[in-house]
């Protein structure tokens, strides 16, 4: 799972269906209305941003990351992954077909 914060939605969303689209994830989440506080350049800055989280598999994280940087509005974007440890295996079955891998599992009944 890659977690993205965004300078807005517009932002999120073009993010979102380009990764989408290029089966570099199966699936992108955005929450609006996001307020950060960071520092940045040495000052304490605020903004609002959207949340993007972009649902792929750990084969594809790192070109998941180099392609949110190529697209990103920002110079130094927040992009990073967290391991899917465990989950339906139906769902992470889904991930995989969607990325263009074929499930590792037998379908469940």
């Amino acid at each position: 799972m890659v977690y993205v914060t965004a300078a807005s939605k517009d932002d999120a969303l073009q993010i979102g269906r380009t990764l989408v689209k290029e089966r570099l994830a199966a699936c992108a989440n955005i929450l609006d209305g996001m307020h950060s506080i960071y520092r940045w350049q040495g000052t304490v800055e605020e903004a609002q941003e959207a949340l993007l989280i972009l649902k792929t598999r750990t084969g594809l994280a790192e070109k998941a990351i180099a392609r949110v940087a190529e697209l990103h509005s920002h110079d130094v974007p927040c992009a990073v992954t967290y391991d899917m440890a465990n989950g339906l295996a139906a769902y992470l079955d889904w991930i995989d077909a969607s990325t263009g891998q074929e499930p590792l599992r037998e379908p469940s009944r």
